[in-house]
């Protein structure tokens, strides 16, 4: 009551939903999976930067681009393969096997990507390699972030921020080489002659990749992504991920203090250093936990420290519950190779092969010719005077080589039917028309398909066929509609 009266309106104290972001240093290592982490990076960065560049012949009449995106053609080029508008079937099929790709990864060894290949890891990784060339190693950043603004840590912030820019920018101005043939693209990005969308483009990728590698990072990872909540589903007891075998390294103990109590300390010396080389700064020993990008680099830390204390290595290790448990029961863990064949692993496999085999089989039998027949609705037939039915079609005759190829277009069923085009007379229809289409090009082309008269029936179907000179061919089943009896 008293309170009350000396402070008749308190405000409640409020308490932050949000903990504070806690700065991740980490400190350099080295060992068998920062040196893979080296190699995938320097592969994973090469392919996205240098891809645009390569060249591949198609001949005169397509874009000697090995990748590349046409959008204004509407045409999709992967070296030997190109995809028109109408087979996005493969560039779908590409993706669910993509996605199938990662289910397979997760199953077998945890969070792999995330620790590997994800583009955020990769550039994050890059830039933590320029945190130690501009401001040294751990315990030299930690310095720098605790000091006051002065002339050396500004110098030093400008000169890796200006570094952070440089990367951004490259980054964003190679995605958009996908899109248009890379060399001529380049020129006109730096004449000031490109389209403003290419500019729009590399300004947002820049950005992002600035702020997102440079600064959120981990934050990523743990608040913005969500495939690790997604691959937990994916986890069993029988996946590979990293993992600490508390049994074997608690209770911990200074390597002083296991001389003195022998047996009574467990392997693990509590040197903090799987925590130091985190990327994401969790420490493992607490468990699984979405924090754990699965990178492996404390692994590397932790043998390190027990090849330095004369003990054995895998205290943290790449091992599977089920043969932690037998460990931990004194039993001896099954290979690594034997734990990357499971059941789930091996569906996700066959699955994954099966659509790739059926596109494979798709790309090999397709004819490179394609008939699309679309029949004008109103009006749906005309009475000609001599008293034949005629019904008139849009056709497109697609060319999918890059040469011209003379294609040939016939009636199908529909007997006495005769057909003419746009480019000849009445009096020249037959049953085939022929025209020439160019390399790499859609023709299309009005024809008209007259019935004899005293045709029966109100609708009935027919075919249309194209055919090249080495005997490939598309037929399109159309409707051929009359007045019947009436």
């Amino acid at each position: 009551m008293v309170l009350e009266m000396l402070n008749p309106d308190p405000k409640p104290a409020t308490e932050s939903l949000y903990e504070k972001r806690q700065a991740v240093f980490p400190k350099a290592v080295d060992g068998r999976f920062r040196r893979f982490k080296w190699l995938v990076m320097i592969l994973t960065l090469g392919v996205y930067y240098l891809t645009p560049w390569l060249r591949w012949d198609r001949g005169p009449y397509a874009p000697d681009q090995a990748v590349l995106v046409d959008m204004a053609n509407r045409r999709f080029y992967m070296f030997g393969i190109e995809i028109w508008p109408h087979e996005f079937y493969f560039v779908a099929g590409m993706l669910i096997m993509a996605g199938i790709g990662l289910f397979v990864i997760t199953s077998a060894v945890g969070r792999a990507w995330c620790g590997y290949a994800c583009p955020q890891t990769v550039w994050t990784d890059l830039f933590q390699h320029v945190d130690r060339f501009v401001d040294g190693d751990r315990n030299a950043q930690m310095r720098l972030e605790a000091a006051p603004w002065g002339p050396q840590k500004i110098a030093r912030r400008a000169v890796k921020w200006t570094i952070y820019l440089a990367i951004s920018f490259w980054t964003g101005g190679a995605w958009i080489m996908y899109f248009a043939d890379a060399p001529t693209l380049t020129r006109e990005f730096w004449s000031g002659e490109a389209a403003g969308v290419a500019y729009a483009t590399v300004g947002v990728l820049t950005a992002t990749t600035f702020l997102l590698g440079g600064f959120m990072r981990e934050q990523v990872c743990v608040y913005m992504c969500p495939w690790p909540r997604i691959q937990t589903a994916m986890l069993d007891e029988k996946s590979l991920i990293v993992t600490y075998k508390d049994w074997r390294g608690e209770p911990r103990g200074s390597v002083k203090k296991a001389e003195k109590n022998p047996g009574g300390v467990g392997d693990c010396v509590d040197c903090n250093q799987c925590v130091n080389v985190c990327p994401t700064g969790y420490d493992i020993r607490n468990g699984p936990d979405i924090r754990c990008i699965t990178c492996a680099l404390c692994i590397d830390a932790c043998d390190s420290v027990m090849a330095q204390v004369g003990r054995p290595r895998g205290l943290i290790d790449y091992a599977t519950l089920d043969d932690c448990k037998i460990e931990r029961e004194g039993g001896h863990a099954r290979p690594v190779t034997r734990a990357l064949f499971h059941t789930r692993t091996l569906v996700y496999v066959g699955v994954w092969s099966a659509i790739g085999l059926a596109l494979l089989f798709a790309l090999g039998t397709r004819t490179h010719i394609d008939l699309t027949v679309q029949k004008d609705r109103n009006p749906p037939y005309t009475v000609q005077p001599s008293g034949e039915i005629r019904n008139d079609y849009t056709i497109k005759l697609r060319n999918m080589e890059n040469r011209p190829r003379p294609m040939e277009v016939s009636l199908v069923g529909l007997e006495q039917g005769v057909m003419w085009s746009d480019d000849m007379p009445r009096d020249q229809a037959a049953r085939s028309l022929k025209f020439n289409v160019d390399a790499d090009q859609t023709r299309p082309q009005r024809i008209y398909v007259v019935a004899p008269q005293g045709t029966k029936e109100t609708s009935f179907t027919f075919a249309l066929r194209a055919t090249d000179a080495e005997g490939g061919g598309d037929t399109n089943e159309v409707r051929f509609d009359a007045p019947g009896d009436e």
